[in-house]
Formats: structure tokens, sequence, C-alpha cells
């Protein structure tokens, strides 16, 4: 069978079966990128397209890693919840079939919403769409807090942890074990802190730049736990991407400081101290495991770059800092982007 015309003869009767694909029309797929975790479709229907997203048990990487499929449901559940509380911050879920692990979902055209990473691939850092990805973020952090009825829904702490916590945090500990200690904690803090909904894979790859603000796509890691989470794995790719385009790097870091500072700006105060300090503990531990975990990032690929990302993530793990802003200017002095 050719993957790329036809993905699944299951595909056309879950159509059919939620009144997507109407008796006599023909459908044609065409294979979307981007994600290891699952295979996504653009589906060409009579006078409109939509996208399927079906989960994969093991994913698209180098390591063994496998994840459940049952992730596919809860990624459904985030994209509702997230739309209610902020709206058009997600695609609309238009059918789901949770045991075969596959939804369909609006497609959203990428001419008029590009892919956040593609800007910044080119050196396009726009501080005031890194501010509106921190407000956004923080209004469903913020309303998810008065929810309760959400931390049962997402309790998902065993997918959460062989997605998140496993290949990034633990593997990287096995791989540096002077820093194991250090990891290890950062691991248990985090999983024991419960007090939000939270996305998961908050990446540049998977926030769309709409016309009305960020559209967060691939949630299917959330998880009700700890918003520093989603904080520190999106601002992690800020200083990452000054590897990428070196030229643009006191952009890059302007839009790290300006997503943080519209963050917060969206918190109430009572949380936000506590949240931006686990954020700065959390945050050299990511910034490491995009190096030496089980997702490193593509595009830092040169052995110097790479013991950059160690030193600086080595330094504050072994003498971690509360603020982000010190974070921010420690990595600017060692890209030499200091004024």
């Amino acid at each position: 069978m050719n993957a790329e015309a036809s993905p699944n003869a299951d595909f056309d009767g879950f159509l059919s079966k939620n009144g997507l694909l109407a008796p006599g029309e023909t459908a044609h797929y065409a294979p979307l990128t981007g994600g290891v975790s699952s295979d996504i479709w653009r589906v060409d229907l009579p006078g409109r397209q939509i996208c399927i997203k079906r989960a994969l048990e093991k994913l698209k990487v180098a390591d063994d890693w496998h994840a459940p499929i049952s992730r596919n449901a809860t990624e459904v559940g985030w994209l509702n919840v997230a739309n209610e509380i902020v709206p058009g911050s997600a695609p609309e879920v238009l059918a789901h079939d949770a045991d075969a692990g596959m939804f369909a979902m609006a497609y959203i055209d990428p001419v008029e919403a590009p892919v956040w990473k593609s800007a910044l691939s080119e050196g396009k850092a726009d501080t005031e769409f890194a501010a509106q990805v921190g407000k956004s973020l923080a209004a469903i952090h913020a309303a998810s807090m008065t929810r309760p009825e959400l931390a049962q829904a997402f309790a998902t702490d065993q997918p959460f942890h062989a997605i998140r916590l496993e290949p990034y945090l633990e593997t990287t500990a096995r791989r540096h074990p002077d820093l194991a200690a250090s990891l290890n904690a950062l691991v248990a803090i985090t999983a024991s802190t419960k007090m939000a909904l939270v996305h998961g894979d908050v990446s540049p790859k998977n926030i769309l730049m709409a016309p009305t603000g960020p559209v967060f796509l691939d949630a299917e890691c959330a998880w009700w736990g700890d918003p520093a989470f989603d904080l520190a794995f999106c601002l992690n790719h800020m200083l990452l991407k000054c590897l990428w385009v070196p030229a643009a790097t006191a952009d890059f870091l302007a839009c790290y400081q300006a997503m943080g500072l519209g963050y917060f700006e969206g918190l109430p105060a009572a949380v936000a101290g506590g949240i931006e300090v686990r954020t700065a503990h959390l945050l050299p531990g990511l910034f490491l495991a995009r190096i030496d975990g089980k997702s490193p990032v593509e595009y830092v690929t040169s052995e110097a770059d790479k013991e950059r990302v160690r030193r600086v993530a080595r330094q504050l793990l072994t003498n971690p800092v509360s603020s982000l802003a010190t974070i921010g200017n420690i990595w600017a002095e060692e890209m030499g982007a200091t004024s």
C-alpha cells in the first residue's frame, strides 16, 4: 500500500461514521511532518480540508521510546478545554475515536498561520508574539487552577512520566551521573506539584502564528501538574535557537524575556513567585536534555555548541538560581550577546 496515497482504510470509515465524509465522496490524504509521536494527515474532502491525527505506540526517534496511545484522548481533552478558556487557542476538534487513538480536527492553512519554528529558523523573532504566547499560556493555566474537576480528567501521571520526565530528565541523569541527584530531584518536584492543566509540549514547532494570536498544537502530553513545566519547556527553545541562528541571538533573548513577562502578568500573584523559582530550576535540566536526552534538537550539531549548552546547564544545575532573568543573562554572556 502506498502510505502517502491511503494511510489506512479505517480512516474512511472513521470519517463516514462521524459525518465528515458523505456517501459518494472521496477523501485524499497527504502526510504532514513535524512530530515524532503521531501520524498526522491532511484530508482533502470536496470543498474543505481537515486533519486526522493518530497516536503511535513507538515514537519515531533513534532511542527505544514507547508511550500509550491513550494520550490521543488526553490531547482532545486539552484542545477542548483550551478553546473554552481562550477561544481560538487550539484547533477545533471535529470527531474522536478513543479506541483507535485518532481524532479529526480543523485544518489551519500554514500560509495564514505559519509555524512559529519556521519563522524562528529564519531569525524572525517577534517579541510581541512571544509575549502573546506567554499570556495565552498563563490564561489557560490560571483558569484551570479554578477548575478542580480537571485534576481527575487529566490524571495522566504515568503517560507524562513516559513521554516527558523519563526521556528528558531521567535519561539525561543516566548520561550525566554526577548530575543525577539534581536531575532526579527535578523529576520528583515536577511530578509531585499538582496545580494546573499542563500542555506538556509547548514548543515553537507546536505553535501557529495566527492573525488572532498563538494556536497551540500537539497536546498529547497534557497533564494535571506543574505549570512551570510548560513555561520552562518553551523558554528553553528561545535559548537553544541562539545556536541555530546566532545572528539573531539578541532578538531571541528579547523573546525569552517578553514571553516570561507576558506569562507572569497573567498569573495570580500568590502563585507567580513559586512558579518562577521552579521554572528557573527546571530550565537548565531541560536545556541539557535537548542535547543529551532521548529527543535532542536536530539543529545543534557541532560538538562545540553542545559543550556550550552542557557548560551552562551544569553551572545552573550545580548552583541553581531563582530568576529567569539571571538565566537569560548567563546565556547571553556565553553567547557573547551582552551589551
